[in-house]
């Protein structure tokens, strides 16, 4: 009687094993799966740098025209369509 019990333990620890080295959520599934989400890690740390890259070349073109628009008012008169200009003489 022990010895067919042995048997299906010997088969249970046989399969649990081989699931444990080839199948899903196996050792080797785990490192390729951890080795992908490095990867994207390093990919979204590029984008991100990209788009704060971005964003501040956004930032400098907008506060650029918003300069170079007073000074072109300052200097030449420059006035928008729409725009009533009023010079107060002294």
């Amino acid at each position: 009687m022990s010895r067919p019990l042995h048997l299906v333990l010997i088969a249970l620890l046989l399969v649990l094993q081989g699931q444990l080295w080839f199948g899903r959520g196996s050792l080797p599934d785990v490192m390729r799966l951890r080795q992908a989400l490095q990867d994207q890690k390093q990919q979204n740390a590029a984008a991100q740098l990209a788009n704060d890259r971005l964003s501040a070349e956004l930032h400098d073109l907008k506060d650029g025209l918003e300069m170079v628009e007073e000074r072109a008012r300052a200097e030449i008169g420059m006035v928008k369509p729409n725009e009533i200009f009023v010079q107060i003489a002294r």
